[in-house]
């Protein structure tokens, strides 16, 4: 039977949709009370969260399972590779959002006050700053820890692409080995990432209290973090399928997918580094 007539693929009806808007209604409920005070909210959120993870367990194991008993075929394969491409726009978006942020405190915000002297009077307009009362801080070295982690990010990018070589060669043991080194340098990452948040709140009073500096960094690279985890984890899920020798040359945009979603980070990493450690 031809693509045409088979028509595109419809999966049955499954109640994960429903289960997901719940346990993202019931977070944000959670946080909410916890916000307030309330200590129910705490609990609110942690059975959500693991609502939500049950969900994303079973629904992509059941999208693999779909892909493996071979229904998608070129016309759901097409609207996958545009809807992970929609979604890495929708993330240059965001991430546009807080460098644009950044942009205009550094060169137009923070220089306007410290030209005008009509809001504070004898305020620099330097950047870093915490603002006219703000606290005491040390900005962040560049040729440190940030530089270490520019390089293994690098190194992850190298390492996911020469694992997409094994496969595309059908070299098994090099794209487990890819994958599995990719993994292990994203962790890597977050160690280090992890030590350097430590020494700024402990060493330096660099945080989110120091003023409009310290928002805009631990913004940007917080949510740069929490990409980097979501893309790790993404990585172990699709290193799992390699194992079990899901993915051939012809038919791996599950691997594809979280290769360019992890590529996205590693540039969005270096223009952090570039725009919030280096000028």
């Amino acid at each position: 039977m031809s693509e045409i007539e088979q028509g595109y693929y419809v999966p049955d009806s499954s109640p994960y949709p429903a289960l997901l808007a719940g346990g993202m209604f019931v977070l944000a409920l959670g946080f909410a009370l916890q916000i307030n005070g309330e200590p129910v909210g705490r609990w609110f959120m942690i059975a959500a969260a693991a609502l939500i993870g049950f969900v994303l367990f079973g629904w992509f194991g059941s999208v693999i399972a779909e892909n493996q008993a071979g229904r998608f075929l070129q016309w759901e394969d097409r609207s996958f590779r545009w809807g992970m491409a929609w979604f890495i726009g929708s993330e240059v978006m965001f991430f546009a959002a807080f460098f644009g942020t950044l942009f205009y405190l550094r060169n137009i915000s923070v220089p306007e006050l410290g030209e005008t002297q009509l809001v504070w009077p004898g305020y620099r307009g330097t950047w870093p700053t915490s603002g006219p009362a703000g606290q005491p801080f040390t900005p962040m070295a560049a040729w440190g820890i940030p530089a270490l982690n520019t390089l293994i990010l690098l190194s992850s990018a190298v390492s996911v692409t020469w694992a997409h070589w094994g496969l595309l060669k059908q070299r098994r043991a090099q794209l487990v080995g890819g994958l599995a080194l990719t993994i292990a340098l994203g962790c890597l990452f977050l160690g280090f990432q992890a030590y350097e948040y430590h020494h700024a709140y402990t060493e330096l009073g660099l945080n989110l209290g120091a003023g409009v500096y310290g928002a805009t960094f631990f913004m940007l690279t917080g949510f740069h973090g929490l990409h980097v985890t979501i893309g790790a984890i993404g990585l172990a899920a699709v290193l799992g399928r390699a194992i079990k020798g899901h993915f051939t040359p012809e038919n791996h945009f599950g691997f594809e997918g979280i290769a360019w979603y992890w590529h996205f980070v590693d540039v969005v990493w270096l223009m952090l580094f570039v725009f919030v450690y280096w000028l």
